[in-house]
């Protein structure tokens, strides 16, 4: 049966809503925000006290990277454990199989409830990134057409890291908890997306090994797109590879989604 158009996207208010009704979570998240914002910038002015340029990086360059960095976080660092609908927790109390005689179907639940999430965290993101190149904390993009490449990049990053993330919701139909597997997928991305630092200082043996996996997608590709460290001349092969990766874990997590569905019994009327 189909939903209509508006009652579909009520699924997108979810997270949101959680959070817009409780300031407290709210000023948290901004205080929170404020101090790594302040703290990674004084880290890496400190850092280029002594020197001028490191691994091919600017003082003005590398702390830009670090702030949009911690912004672009913020994301996916809404609370949704707050609302009891991450799919972990409908696992864990056997309440998943509401998913599946909704309307709705489940991939498309997770979808919308995903892209609401991403707006709402976007909006905060792109707050603090006027604010801070208000006051001077990062630098603008160098030209228009960087400022495009740098927002189509961004997208498709979001979009890989949806796929990601997605993929480790899935996985809660094969081992019900899996907290030990979150924690060392969230270090994994944040490590091997760039988040912890620009992968330009880590060795070439790393560098080369995450080049083969779909993190540095989701991060570091749009920010080195934004400093000026991939040039617009290659900006055309990044952007197709991040498309491949969108493109082939958008058919794994369908593949998921099917065998998943099997497993799901409901039992009564």
């Amino acid at each position: 049966m189909a939903v209509p158009v508006p009652s579909a996207w009520r699924a997108a208010r979810v997270t949101p809503l959680g959070e817009l009704t409780t300031p407290p979570r709210m000023t948290a998240a901004l205080l929170r925000l404020t101090v790594q914002i302040v703290l990674v910038a004084s880290l890496w002015h400190g850092l280029y006290t002594t020197s001028s340029s490191t691994a091919g990086l600017t003082e003005g360059q590398a702390v830009t990277y670090a702030v949009i960095a911690v912004l672009a976080s913020r994301v996916r660092e809404l609370d949704q454990y707050a609302g009891r609908d991450t799919v972990l927790q409908h696992m864990h109390f056997g309440t998943i199989v509401y998913w599946y005689l909704r309307p709705l179907p489940p991939r498309r639940y997770h979808a919308l409830r995903a892209i609401g999430e991403q707006l709402y965290g976007g909006a905060w993101a792109l707050t603090g990134y006027l604010v801070c190149l208000a006051f001077g904390v990062i630098d603008p993009p160098r030209s228009a057409a960087v400022a495009g490449v740098f927002l189509l990049s961004a997208l498709l990053g979001q979009w890989v890291l949806y796929y990601v993330m997605l993929t480790l919701d899935q996985l809660c139909f094969w081992t019900v908890r899996n907290s030990a597997a979150m924690l060392i997928l969230v270090f994994a991305q944040n490590l091997l997306s760039g988040v912890y630092a620009p992968l330009w200082f880590f060795p070439d043996w790393f560098v080369t090994m995450s080049a083969f996996l779909p993190f540095q997608a989701t991060l570091s590709v749009p920010l080195s797109l934004y400093v000026g460290r991939i040039p617009l001349s290659d900006a055309g092969v990044q952007l197709a590879v991040q498309a491949a990766w969108v493109v082939a874990l958008h058919l794994f997590t369908r593949m998921l989604w099917r065998r998943a569905a099997r497993r799901v019994i409901s039992q009564g009327g």
